[in-house]
């Protein structure tokens, strides 16, 4: 098994790699995400990113309030997200970030729990992500298995949430990658 941590810097130099590929004209395609089109996506990542070093260090959604809320790619996307990302990665290598109690919207969790939460939805929106913009869609298989083994765990917990679509239908013979992908409500 994978080091969560490093599974989430991992999955992050990932959704990186594809991000340097984003085109001028191809900020406003849409993704498998319906609510959000190329930039709505990033803009969920860095927020996201920008989230992890306030809840590792023990702050509440609260105290926080909504300084993440709205764009916070401004002018130059790319800067945005390695800057995040960078700040991400040094919150879940931070001595205690393991066990910390992380205090989310819906109830305190460990922070190995916010870690692989990071993690997979930053595994899942790359492939979002090169989908909508014509990249190369294959992801990590070392991550692929990693969040698929956590997933089916945690699979019906997300969908009683509504925060994943409906599973899709795989064909026989179908790869670990395609089953994840499905099971998040994507159509592979």
């Amino acid at each position: 098994m994978i080091d969560i941590r490093d599974a989430y810097r991992r999955a992050l130099d990932g959704f990186g790699d594809r991000l340097h590929l984003v085109r001028r004209g191809q900020w406003e395609l849409p993704t498998p995400c319906v609510d959000w089109d190329v930039r709505g996506l990033v803009n969920h990542v860095v927020s996201e990113n920008l989230w992890a070093p306030e809840l590792l260090s023990g702050r509440t959604v609260a105290e926080v309030g909504d300084a993440f809320e709205g764009d916070v790619l401004g002018d130059d996307p790319l800067k945005a997200f390695e800057a995040s990302a960078q700040g991400a990665v040094q919150a879940v290598y931070a001595e205690g970030a393991l066990t910390s109690v992380t205090h989310l919207s819906f109830g305190d969790v460990p922070g190995e729990e916010y870690i692989t939460e990071l993690f997979a939805d930053a595994l899942i929106h790359t492939w979002d992500l090169a989908r909508a913009i014509g990249g190369p869609e294959r992801l990590d298989p070392d991550l692929v298995a990693s969040c698929s083994d956590w997933f089916e765990k945690a699979r019906e917990d997300y969908r009683e949430a509504g925060v994943i679509g409906d599973e899709r239908g795989v064909p026989a013979g179908a790869d670990q990658q395609t089953h994840l992908l499905a099971a998040w409500g994507r159509n592979p």
